[in-house]
Formats: C-alpha cells, sequence, structure tokens
C-alpha cells in the first residue's frame, strides 16, 4: 500500500487538516495547474530537464520529486507526518495532485493512476465541466436538488452548487477515497450545499433530482480498476446502465446530462444505438452529440480493442416530458 493509500484510509483529522492546509496554500500562491492526459504526463514527466520539480506546480501539479525546502519546514514537516510526503533518499514526492478548474482547487490522486482505486482528473474533467456550464446557461428548469453519479473529485459536483447556491447537491461514489477527496474539495470551495454519499448509482439514495450528471469511466479495462472500466462491452455498460436507472429518478422537466466516451466500430456508435432502444419509447426529449471524435487514442492498442477505430468523447442530455 502506498503513502497515499495509508492516508487516505486512516482519513485521519491529521491527514484532513493537513490537505486542507496545502490547499490553501496552494490557492495563497496563485497556483493553478491544468491536468493534461496520462501520456502527455508521461512525455513531459520524461524529459531529462523535468527529474527534479523546482516550483509548487512542478510538485503538485507535475507529481516530480523535488528537493526538501521548497515549502517552509513546519508546512513540509506535516505534511511528512501525514504521509502526504513521501521521501524517496533525500527527495520529497506529493502522495496527491492538485488541478484547477474554473476557479476551483481540486485534490486527486498522484501520477500515475495505477492504483484499483484511484481518483481521476484530467481532459474528461474539463469536458464535463463545459457541458455542466452550458447546460446551466441554457436550461431554465428550477434546479432545488441535484446528483453527481460517480462524482471522483466532486468536480460537477461543485460546479452545480457554485451556480445554484440554494439547491441540494449530492456527490455519490462507491471509491471511499473520491468521498474523502469530494468533502475536501467542497469544504475548500466553501461549499456548504453538497453533501457526499456512498452510492452504487442511484441505489443508496432516495428521491427525485432536477438534474442529474454523470462522468463514468468507459474503458474496457482487463484490471477492472473502478476509475477506468465501463464494463465489458467496450466499455459502455456502466453509461447505459446510469441511463436506465437516472430517467426514472428525474423529475418532470428536469435533465440527465451524461458525458461518457463510445468505443466507434465500423463506423457505427453502438451506445447511441443502445440509446435509441432505450429512449425512444419513453415520454423524453433528448439529445446526443460529439464532443470531440478522438480522445486517448494510445488505448486502441490495448487488448480488446482491435476492432475499434476510435474513441468519441460524447453528451447526452435526457428530459422527462411526463410521468413515466
Amino acid at each position: 500500500m502506498s503513502g497515499q493509500d495509508r492516508a487516505l484510509v486512516q482519513d485521519s483529522t491529521d491527514v484532513r487538516t493537513s490537505l486542507l492546509q496545502l490547499g490553501q496554500l496552494l490557492k495563497n500562491s496563485g497556483y493553478t495547474f491544468v491536468t493534461p492526459t496520462p501520456l502527455t504526463h508521461q512525455r513531459v514527466n520524461e524529459r531529462p530537464e523535468n527529474a527534479l520539480g523546482e516550483n509548487l506546480r512542478d510538485a503538485f501539479g507535475w507529481n516530480r520529486f523535488f528537493e526538501s525546502g521548497l515549502l517552509n519546514r513546519e508546512e513540509e514537516g506535516a505534511l511528512i507526518e501525514s504521509g502526504l510526503l513521501q521521501y524517496d533518499g533525500s527527495r520529497l514526492k506529493s502522495a496527491v495532485r492538485w488541478s484547477s478548474l474554473d476557479g476551483l482547487l481540486l485534490v486527486h490522486s498522484a501520477f500515475p493512476t495505477t492504483a484499483e482505486d484511484s481518483v481521476f482528473f484530467g481532459p474528461d474533467t474539463y469536458r464535463f465541466a463545459q457541458s455542466i456550464q452550458r447546460h446551466l446557461t441554457s436550461n431554465q428548469h428550477p434546479i432545488k436538488r441535484a446528483v453527481d453519479i460517480g462524482c471522483g473529485t466532486g468536480a460537477g459536483a461543485l460546479l452545480i452548487a457554485e451556480s445554484k447556491p440554494q439547491a441540494e447537491v449530492l456527490a455519490v461514489d462507491i471509491n471511499p477515497k473520491a468521498l474523502v477527496f469530494a468533502e475536501l474539495n467542497a469544504e475548500l470551495a466553501g461549499l456548504s450545499n453538497v453533501h457526499c454519499h456512498s452510492s452504487n448509482v442511484l441505489n443508496d439514495v432516495d428521491g427525485e433530482f432536477d438534474l442529474i450528471v454523470a462522468n463514468p469511466p468507459y474503458m474496457k479495462d482487463a484490471k477492472k480498476r473502478a476509475y477506468r472500466h465501463g464494463g465489458d462491452s467496450l466499455g459502455a455498460d456502466l453509461s447505459v446502465r446510469i441511463v436506465r436507472e437516472s430517467i426514472e429518478r428525474l423529475s418532470v422537466g428536469g435533465s440527465l446530462l451524461l458525458y461518457t466516451g463510445v468505443a466507434i466500430v465500423n463506423g457505427e456508435d453502438p451506445f447511441l444505438a443502445a440509446m435509441h432502444e432505450c429512449l425512444d419509447n419513453e415520454p423524453l426529449d433528448w439529445s446526443y452529440r460529439e464532443l470531440d471524435p478522438d480522445v486517448f487514442g494510445e488505448e486502441l492498442l490495448v487488448p480488446g480493442y482491435e476492432i475499434v477505430e476510435r474513441i468519441a468523447a460524447v453528451e447526452l442530455i435526457v428530459t422527462p416530458r411526463g410521468k413515466h
């Protein structure tokens, strides 16, 4: 078990306090970091001149080793004690990363995200955020209750809570580490209307919602890691399940906004075909579009993707016209 895992499994007051203090320190310093894809992250860090971090972005964004002294002695000591900074010889490395998103600062898993319970943040999160912001701007339906399914860092929930301060916003996930991060991120942002709950999709929360958002994992992952594996049908199973279960929990006029990835085979979109089967005969309005035609191209080299010609990032919005 890594130092990161030990610290977060313990979830002690000292760890939470250290994370919040670190987040506040980064905010006060003007820290920003846009997290790239894992492949870009790896390639940039492999450049010889990037072997050792020299500033806060290097240490807590690029997740590079750095020498003691980047932080003051008291701050550094508290982070080492909590396990959030780890020694490798004379060098230190952060057990977490921090990314910026439209004024928010979000903590998530260290690079590389290989652990089964890693909490991912990256380009998908930024596209998901843009979809949410477009929807909040264009949709006039009142939002009194919302939920972010598979919340991860809580990015979706935080954006909704910030835009709709009177709404009750739930952030749900099956990953305990994700809920720890989401709670910390909400606290750091000063958002008291975000409530984190353990739930398998919506099984463990009650009632209807005016807005349901989800950015589920959509890869077919041989190790079935929760943050990557969307099911054996080329990663689409979880996305289909979320749609089927969410439409029964929407208020009339409310919306499901799903951002996901789709494996395109021979020019055909199997997820879109599944949506026609699932939604066409229901009293629903829905829209579907590709946001990016080609993401995570390196995945096409992974066994199981031999028949896939590209992976597209897509957005689905579903709104009930009447009771179903």
